[in-house]
């Protein structure tokens, strides 16, 4: 995995108690998997295991993707935007990225209006 983050996380977040939107999409297609959240902690244990662990909001606890389902991600690259307040994780997808077992979570389209 190549990250070119700087090890002080926390400073990076801004606030080490704050969640910060990540985008995790498809390394190799570019298709866009899912939307998580991500804080301080979560981030490093990302970075030391090189799978996605995200926070769970409605759990309020670490879930690394895959630990009961097995469908990891292996985080290939990591960026942060301009503003430094959301992620772009480019994974491998191990299997589905959704928990209703599609490959991506955004699978419901909305009908435009024209």
């Amino acid at each position: 995995m190549s990250t070119e983050l700087t090890p002080d996380i926390a400073a990076l977040l801004k606030d080490p108690a704050s969640l910060i939107p990540a985008i995790a999409q498809d390394s190799e297609t570019g298709e866009v998997l899912m939307l998580a959240y991500m804080n301080a902690q979560s981030l490093a244990a990302t970075l030391e295991t090189g799978k996605a662990t995200y926070w769970s909001r409605s759990r309020n606890e670490l879930w690394e993707k895959g630990a009961t389902s097995g469908h990891f991600q292996i985080v290939q690259s990591i960026a942060i935007d301009c503003d430094g307040d959301a992620l772009l994780v480019k994974v491998e997808q191990i299997g589905a990225a959704c928990h209703t077992g599609d490959r991506s979570c955004f699978h419901r389209n909305i009908e435009l209006q024209k």
